[in-house]
């Protein structure tokens, strides 16, 4: 069961306390090396460093397989900094010259794994997982894909064996964060920080690495009602990477959980003229509404169509996200079908979530209630699932369990946007 695969992880980390965060690309190394052993790029270089040097070294010989695959590796992480989706297609076309040169390469199949992720495209994520790990079965990189790819298809007893694997072979940040996500899919939102703290103290192959996984300590922080200390975290990730988008996005929370309404609206514009990804536009808009801003709200949600249509020209499927926001501010219907393809396509409890949410907005809450149980069936905290769970309950006649659980969403100040914060406070004064 799940939740033994959880208590083996207790005992086996002993002084850990564990990406919907989904999977995160593994980034290049700080200096990938030549064929002479000698830095294509001096240490520690900013990524578009990195890739000038690799696209020189490619140029140079076109025969080296590991440099096109270094370079796709490349190329994944300037997504991750800049969130330009069209940098997925000069990945996939570097990883087909890897493959064409080594078929079956261990390296090249990790990389393919990594940006069929960060496409979510689980499925595929998992066959190349397996398919480099049966390549290459000394080498640790392919678990981080299997894990992630079979976390989101809901297959947790084999990730929870994944993962162990994982850990016993290379205890740093990619295994910690993961361990980390596995802690808070379960309910252990203490355990995920202590993991996820070992995380940001091992250091990553890049700055932006360690300040993503602060961010997420931030994130952690508020699902416990913490916003002192999200705040911190957020701020040590600034540190790191100034302007840094998910740190941004995460003090705008923390403004908004703190009564500066205003102020988050400010800084979430700020993010999304930057980095105009669907969660953060939908984010400003909904403190738009909550601040009673509805024309600005209705021309920032605008733009969620635009971004779905830039990302899924580049492969990306965003279905999960897309659901509840149609299911919110748009077409319930067309929620439902988002949910449904993408239950079908990646049966993980955040599409349960999306389902359940899409259900009881199509004036379905019986059904809605039956998946949001389902979305919370590891023991699992998170604020918005509690919310949407709550909401079923509520419309679906069963006011002591709706009160049970939105009084906890509530209870973890920051976790929910300002719009969902308001959602469930009235739900709860509907209900006493």
């Amino acid at each position: 069961m799940v939740l033994g695969a959880a208590a083996a992880f207790v005992a086996a980390l002993g002084v850990f306390g564990l990406l919907a965060r989904g999977g995160s690309p593994p980034s290049l190394p700080s200096s990938p090396a030549g064929m002479d052993g000698a830095p294509l790029a001096r240490p520690g270089a900013p990524t578009p460093e990195q890739i000038d040097a690799l696209q020189a070294a490619a140029r140079a010989d076109t025969r080296r397989a590991d440099t096109w695959t270094l370079l796709a590796g490349a190329y994944l992480q300037r997504v991750r900094e800049t969130g330009d989706a069209a940098l997925y297609g000069r990945a996939d076309a570097a990883l087909r010259r890897a493959l064409r040169l080594r078929p079956g390469d261990a390296g090249a199949l990790t990389q393919r794994g990594a940006l069929a992720l960060a496409r979510h495209d689980f499925r595929a994520g998992l066959v190349d997982a397996r398919r480099a790990r049966r390549a290459a079965p000394e080498v640790t990189k392919p678990f981080g894909v299997l894990v992630d790819a079979l976390v989101e298809l809901g297959r947790y007893r084999e990730a929870g064996r994944a993962l162990q694997a994982m850990v016993d072979r290379r205890p740093d940040l990619a295994a910690y964060a993961r361990v980390s996500y596995f802690r808070e899919l379960h309910g252990d939102l203490p355990g995920a920080v202590s993991a996820m703290r070992l995380a940001a103290s091992a250091g990553g192959e890049a700055a932006e690495n360690v300040a993503y996984v602060q961010s997420l300590i931030g994130g952690l922080e508020l699902q416990r009602g913490r916003p002192a200390p999200a705040e911190r975290a957020y701020r040590e990730a600034l540190a790191r990477v100034p302007g840094y988008p998910p740190a941004e996005a995460g003090l705008a929370r923390v403004d908004a959980a703190t009564g500066r309404l205003g102020v988050a609206i400010r800084r979430l514009e700020r993010v999304v003229e930057r980095l105009p990804l669907p969660e953060y536009v939908i984010g400003l808009g909904e403190a738009q509404l909550a601040a009673g801003r509805a024309e600005q709200a209705r021309r920032t949600f605008a733009l969620v169509g635009v971004e779905r249509r830039l990302l899924a020209r580049n492969g990306v499927n965003t279905d999960v996200e897309l659901a509840i926001f149609e299911a919110d501010h748009g077409s319930a219907r067309r929620g439902l079908a988002l949910a449904r393809r993408a239950w079908a396509a990646a049966p993980s409890v955040r599409s349960a979530d999306a389902l359940g949410r899409a259900l009881t907005r199509a004036g379905r809450p019986a059904d809605g209630l039956r998946w949001a149980r389902h979305a919370l069936r590891l023991g699992s905290r998170d604020a918005n699932y509690l919310l949407h769970a709550g909401l079923a309950a509520r419309a679906a006649g069963r006011p002591e369990l709706a009160r049970r659980w939105l009084a906890d969403a509530s209870r973890r100040r920051g976790a929910l946007g300002p719009l969902q914060a308001r959602q469930a406070r009235r739900a709860l004064e509907a209900l006493s």
